[in-house]
């Protein structure tokens, strides 16, 4: 019987990325410098960027779709990408780990981020996931003569194989109860067949809420982020800490609010707890840290659990808001990273809390950089994390869960403590010793565009929040 090609068009930014990712994979054994790769890599990442805007529609009889929900988390997944290759050069040569193969695993990593922000069937969703995750793994301990790295690695690829098993025994019971593994199928089953109050219905739900808190980083299961986010190399820290955490809220969005929309209250009880967990465990654990890479782990873990709440609102405001958030995460964040990695020379590491004392007497530039960053994660107007966190506080308000903001915003005056100790170090202390800055033109190519951006975003914050609100609104 003849069998139909599926129309590619949806896919074919997703295609490219793959021809591209296998093309850099064997391109490394023939170009000897390195960082023509990554140039090659942003190069292609414009391509694919480009393909983007033409790509909408289903394929793969409805298990994949591209619209502008699934676009806006690809254009974030680009702007991780190549703001990653920019900062990573440098420091790989530092380092001595200057391998082709790195930009071809980001390549692989970031494809299987966009499998998942396009899932509409959870076999798609779950091997965009491991595509994405074994990548993110090796990368992870790519400095391979450092325990730190291969620690890292470990604990990593451990607690997300029970991730992975948690995902796939809960896409057992879910098709056990419903037939099939398609969202809007499912959604529209549990309606019909009135399965609302079916426990095993509650039970997939919970397996999939501890499945991708692991993604987030959500606490209780956030265990593996800290010592990954220290161990990896710095700029794999900066991807980890955006990629694969907007991944992982595209696919709890697609999840709960599509297959698991008609039960939103009995989700919601499990997402609640988990949020405030999460904002409490980051902020106050953060205080404690003295290896930067590790405060801004918990700080990533806390900024989880504020986007928590525009999931848990559960409309159309709430999630746009998140899209929202994601987006100005991501600069404010690859930014601060993109510091740490200006202080990393072949002698002096930079990791240290206690190396940023005095850094505005002696490069002035990066300690304004790093306080512009700073204030932004702290949330203090007029910086684009102000307004992220102020859009997600009034979805959450406007849905009913004003305590639940109070909580978050206590939450957040905390969290100034250990981001504006690293801004009184570099302005109120004495430098211990001159550094030098190991500085390069995709640094400061990355410095600018995040800097601009989160200033930009902070004074004009409506353009963003329009883009979020029209793609949540073809979803």
């Amino acid at each position: 019987m003849p069998i139909a090609m599926p129309n590619l068009t949806a896919v074919m930014p997703e295609v490219v990325m793959t021809c591209v990712a296998i093309i850099m994979l064997m391109a490394e054994l023939v170009i000897r410098r390195k960082e023509t790769l990554g140039f090659l890599t942003i190069i292609s990442v414009g391509l694919i960027s480009y393909l983007l805007l033409g790509s909408a529609g289903t394929t793969f009889g409805g298990m994949f779709v591209s619209d502008g929900y699934s676009t806006f988390f690809k254009l974030i997944f680009m702007a991780n990408l190549v703001l990653t290759v920019l900062i990573s050069p440098k420091y790989l040569q530092t380092m001595r780990i200057n391998f082709g193969e790195y930009y071809a695993l980001a390549l692989f990593a970031t494809l299987g981020m966009m499998l998942m922000a396009s899932a509409a069937d959870i076999i798609v969703l779950y091997l965009g996931l491991e595509l994405m995750a074994l990548s993110t793994y090796v990368l992870a301990g790519f400095i391979r003569y450092d325990m730190k790295s291969n620690e890292a690695a470990i604990k990593y690829l451990l607690l997300g194989a029970f991730a992975s098993a948690i995902l796939l025994y809960g896409t057992s019971l879910i098709y056990g109860l419903t037939g099939t593994t398609n969202l809007k199928d499912i959604a529209a089953y549990i309606t019909n067949n009135g399965l609302a109050k079916n426990p095993l219905l509650t039970l997939s739900m919970i397996f999939f809420a501890v499945a991708f808190s692991f993604k987030i980083a959500a606490v209780p299961f956030h265990m593996w982020a800290p010592d990954a986010y220290e161990g990896a190399p710095t700029p794999i820290t900066a991807f980890m800490s955006v990629g694969p955490k907007a991944a992982g809220f595209a696919v709890l969005g697609r999840v709960f609010l599509v297959a698991f929309g008609s039960v939103r209250a009995d989700w919601s009880m499990v997402l609640i707890p988990i949020a405030v967990l999460t904002m409490a465990a980051g902020n106050i654990i953060a205080l404690s840290q003295t290896n930067i890479k590790r405060m801004l782990a918990y700080s990533s873990i806390a900024h989880a659990g504020y986007m928590l709440l525009g999931i848990i609102a559960g409309t159309p405001a709430g999630l746009s808001s998140v899209l929202n958030y994601m987006f100005i995460y991501a600069f404010m964040n690859i930014g601060a990273f993109a510091v740490v990695i200006m202080l990393r020379t072949e002698g002096f590491a930079g990791e240290d809390i206690s190396d940023y004392e005095g850094l505005g007497k002696t490069h002035p530039t990066a300690a304004a950089l790093m306080l512009v960053f700073m204030f932004s994660l702290t949330g203090i107007p007029p910086m684009a994390g102000f307004m992220g966190k102020f859009y997600l506080f009034m979805s959450a308000v406007n849905a009913g869960y004003t305590w639940l903001v109070i909580v978050a915003v206590l939450f957040s005056a905390i969290s100034a403590y250990f981001y504006l100790r690293i801004v009184m170090l570099m302005y109120m202390k004495e430098p211990k010793e001159v550094v030098q800055l190991n500085t390069s033109p995709g640094l400061g190519l990355a410095l600018a565009v995040t800097v601009a951006a989160v200033i930009l975003i902070g004074i004009l914050p409506g353009k963003v929040l329009a883009l979020a609100q029209f793609a949540v609104a073809s979803f």
